[in-house]
Order: C-alpha cells, then structure tokens, then sequence
C-alpha cells in the first residue's frame, strides 16, 4: 500500500487535468467593455494608448466591432459613454439621445440576443470629472451624496427606455442602490435587474480606464466615496446595504488585487458575484507581453482563472473580444 499521496495520478495527462478540472472560464461568464463617443465622424477610431488593442469608438465602428465580436460567440457587453458636451450636473448621461442610450438602441435592434449592460455613473458626463454633483461644504468641495441620487435613478430609467438588459450603478453613493430600484419599478421597469458595483475600491488600478472614458477628476479623488483598499470587512457592509436595497448582482472591483473580496462576498450571499478586472490589470499584462517578459495569453487566462477560482459568476474583461476571436474561450 501506498505510503505517500499520489496527486500526479490525475495530472498526468491533458485529458486526465481536463477531466478533473474545477473551474472553467466560458464565452457566458465574460462581459466586454466598449467605449462609445457621440461623434459626427462615423469613421471615428481612437486607440486607447494605455491599453493596447482597445479603443473609443464612434457608433459606427462600435456596430462593426460589436457585430464581429457576436459572430465569434460574443455574449455580453457593458458601454461607457463619452458625450460631445460635459456639464456640471452630467446631463448628457441621461438625456434620451445621449450616446450610451443610442448604443443600446442599436445593440437591441441589431443583436437582440445579446445581454447589453450599462453603467451607470456621472463621472464620464460632468466636467469636473466626479461621479456626482457638487457642493461646498465648510469651504471644501465635496460629492453630495443625496442630491446626487435622483440623476443616478434618472440615468438608470433612461438606459431601461432605451431597451438595457442589465443597470450597473458604479458611483459608489450611499442608497443609490435602492433609489434606482424605486424609479425603475415606478417607470415599469419592475423585470430590469441592478448589477451593483457594490464593493468598489479608491484603486490606483484605474489609471488607464480614466484616458479611456475621459473621467478623470479635475481636482481631488475618489477617496470620500470610493473604498479604502486597506479594509475587507467594510466590503460586507456595503454589500450587505446593496443586497437589502434589492440588488440582484454584486460586482467587487477591482477583480485581481482583491480575490479575498470575491471570496467573502462568494461565501456571504447567494446572489450572482461578478468581478471586473479592470483596466491597470490589463494593461499591465498587456505591456509585459509586449516586452516579452510574460507569455501574455497564458497569463491573462491565469488572471481569468484566478479570479473564476474566487468565486465570481462573470467577469468583465478587456480581454473577452480577443479570447473569443482566437478561441481561447468558447
């Protein structure tokens, strides 16, 4: 009888490894992330300089892209939006014709079949870049938090009209969760889930994202709203809140740096977790590829892996179009 454990037993071939693997990443868990601009160039084509290979799109390259991504088993996306004009209040984010509203408009009618997510933010709309209107207070400038709520529910009503499968608020204000869930249900919307991004993290990783969707702050950080990345337990009170506030996903992000996160909101609900692996991961993944100093494909299918392995449901991934064009996920 044996006196040590044998583990390479089941290791010793590929078709042994893939018989007893225990995670896979599929085309059905990854959301792609497109960046669409209200442009009169319909030729418009914008590489993204800090993440290779992505890009802001005008609407009609952004059909173009979308209608060869679904051919190759695209099944999910979710749209950012970059507005002709920017304002104090984020008007365009929830204007009728604005850009994220025309997109999924045409993602509807085009490919009705595909599940069209959309975030649900300020930031990318006003011009000084913070994810809600602001106030003075004692002489500093701050997000106001309530007053903020009614243009977030606004935004939201105004994705659902124009025929959004998923509403994603990302902007991290207290009760946005349920004020959204309360304007839906009042507009008619009472089937249109919310996919919260209910643990989001004050994250240096957001760097490039912020090239990509024009939505840096002009003056200040995110740091009174968004999480503080030294705390893990604050993360189960915001989810908690979300969850009591009818959310029906929650999204930890980032997706990388934080797996002990997805793991305690795994653990803790039932709903559907997804992570986004955000854009500093990628890119970062992306420029060592390039240099050569990592093999690129097997290192971003590790990430994909690592962050499946955690415990999300769906992952949104910069690297879900190219994956699914090359068959590296079916």
């Amino acid at each position: 009888m044996a006196d040590f454990f044998r583990g390479r037993r089941l290791r010793r071939t590929a078709a042994l490894r893939e018989l007893v693997r225990e995670n896979e990443v599929r085309a059905q868990d990854l959301i792609m992330p497109y960046f669409v601009v209200d442009t009169d160039d319909a030729s418009f084509r914008k590489p993204i300089s800090s993440m290779p290979g992505q890009f802001q799109l005008s609407l009609q390259e952004f059909e173009k892209q979308v209608d060869a991504a679904v051919k190759t088993g695209l099944r999910s996306i979710i749209l950012f939006g970059i507005p002709k004009t920017k304002d104090g209040v984020g008007s365009e984010g929830y204007a009728d014709d604005g850009i994220v509203q025309k997109a999924v408009r045409l993602c509807k009618q085009r490919w009705p079949q595909l599940v069209v997510v959309t975030d649900v933010c300020l930031c990318e709309y006003t011009d000084h870049g913070h994810c809600g209107i602001l106030r003075k207070e004692n002489g500093d400038v701050t997000v106001e938090n309530d007053g903020t709520l009614a243009l977030l529910a606004k935004t939201a009503v105004s994705h659902a009209k124009a025929g959004a499968d998923i509403v994603a608020p990302s902007d991290m204000m207290d009760g946005r969760v349920l004020a959204i869930r309360e304007a839906l249900d009042e507009a008619g919307f009472e089937n249109i889930p919310v996919m919260s991004y209910a643990v989001k993290y004050a994250s240096a990783f957001y760097g490039p994202f912020r090239e990509a969707a024009e939505s840096a702050p002009q003056s200040g950080d995110r740091k009174s709203y968004q999480m503080d990345p030294a705390n893990s337990r604050e993360a189960l009170r915001e989810a908690t809140a979300d969850v009591l506030e009818e959310a029906d996903f929650l999204m930890v992000k980032p997706a990388g740096p934080y797996l002990d996160i997805i793991r305690m909101v795994r653990d803790e609900f039932d709903l559907p977790v997804a992570a986004y692996q955000v854009s500093g991961e990628y890119s970062m993944i992306m420029a060592a590829a390039h240099n050569g100093w990592v093999n690129g494909d097997a290192v971003a299918m590790e990430s994909l892996m690592g962050i499946k392995r955690a415990g999300a449901d769906l992952i949104i991934s910069y690297f879900t179009e190219d994956f699914l064009a090359r068959g590296l996920v079916k």
